[in-house]
């Protein structure tokens, strides 16, 4: 399975690595933790809206109303869980902003669509049976190196509940690894840096790099 950051697929140079990432795993499916930005996709990618998106695509993905030649093989995960590879995988949606989150997601215009609300959050609570979960905010703990203190509560509060064995996060453009009670952390690297490979049977996660374009 194929795991993959953000891409930020929307100019060609960061669309060629993509796919340059997708030819090199040769997977049949494949995760990704938000920034993607492009949503034409070889194989069927499962992957979480991020705080960089073309926010009307996500939107319509989110109501199960996407009519385009554009999109083809992407799959939201937005509080919602799915079968991939015998893998219960998660995810949250957007990342946080604390004037936004007490509104009602149908209040969100234009693009402070980016970011999950508290119903989002209690949405993603009632999932149950998760191996793996999505997430562009980091839960508290992980190392990454940003000029803010890292960490959101609200991602804490749903490894707490849903206890997954796996997380992994997109954002922060760096691989580091860490742990959160008894999740382990993955912060990936960009897909134009690196691509991973997640074994279904044991949740090993492999990083590769991204060939040149």
């Amino acid at each position: 399975m194929l795991v993959l950051g953000d891409a930020h697929a929307d100019t060609h140079d960061r669309r060629r690595s993509l796919f340059a990432a997708y030819r090199a795993a040769d997977a049949a499916v494949a995760l990704q933790a938000g920034d993607l930005m492009y949503y034409d996709l070889p194989i069927p990618t499962y992957f979480i809206g991020g705080n960089n998106e073309d926010f009307d695509v996500v939107e319509s993905l989110r109501h199960g109303r996407v009519e385009s030649d554009d999109v083809s093989n992407a799959v939201l995960l937005h509080s919602t869980a799915e079968t991939v590879e015998g893998l219960r995988v998660a995810g949250l949606s957007g990342n946080y902003a604390p004037t936004q989150f007490e509104k009602e997601r149908t209040m969100l215009r234009g693009d402070r669509r980016r970011h999950f609300v508290r119903e989002d959050v209690e949405r993603a609570k009632e999932l149950d049976d998760v191996d793996v979960f999505l997430a562009h905010e980091a839960p508290h703990g992980l190392p990454v190196t940003e000029e803010y203190d890292v960490g959101c509560k609200y991602i804490d509060e749903l490894l707490d509940v849903l206890e997954p064995d796996l997380c992994l996060v997109g954002h922060h453009h760096e691989h580091v690894e860490s742990t959160y009670g008894e999740t382990r952390v993955l912060s990936l690297a960009p897909a134009w840096e690196s691509y991973y490979r997640l074994d279904p049977d044991t949740l090993a996660v492999s990083r590769h790099d991204t060939p040149s374009a």
